[in-house]
């Protein structure tokens, strides 16, 4: 018991400075509100609309993303470690989830979680072709007039 003694100490007295700093701050702190004071500050920016109501659920997909890689990599280190001990059986629990997390991802993918700014508007509108390729797009300047031989 003695050796965590200093640990419940530390807590104690983190506590006790929370508390005392709340109740200081709420008894000196001057309490004159105003318009200006109330708004939200943006970098000087004078708000002149309100907020949407509502978030894109794109926001949501890459917070999902971020989720589901986050959660590989802590479960994927500590098997990288000890991945000789667990044999053929570790071999499979790590397929399988790693199987659930790339299907995961291509759910999130086919959803849309990376399409952003005007690409994704390109796209919709039938713009950019899927059967688009590189070589079909990039025109080769200066080869016009000379043989396949010199453009190599």
């Amino acid at each position: 018991m003695g050796q965590y003694l200093p640990i419940f100490a530390m807590l104690v007295l983190a506590i006790i400075f929370a508390a005392v700093s709340r109740v200081v701050s709420q008894l000196l702190a001057p309490r004159r509100p105003s318009e200006a004071k109330s708004s939200p500050y943006e970098c000087g920016i004078v708000p002149d609309q309100g907020p949407p109501e509502r978030f894109p659920v794109k926001f949501f997909l890459v917070a999902m993303i971020f989720i589901v890689f986050d959660i590989e990599i802590i479960f994927l280190f500590p098997f990288a470690v000890v991945f000789r001990s667990l044999g053929g059986y570790g071999i499979a629990a790590i397929l399988i989830f790693t199987a659930a997390v790339f299907e995961s991802f291509v759910y999130l993918i086919g959803n849309g979680a990376l399409d952003w700014g005007p690409a994704k508007h390109l796209r919709r509108s039938g713009v950019v072709s899927p059967a688009r390729t590189a070589t079909s797009t990039i025109r080769r300047v200066g080869l016009e007039g000379r043989s396949t031989e010199e453009a190599a």
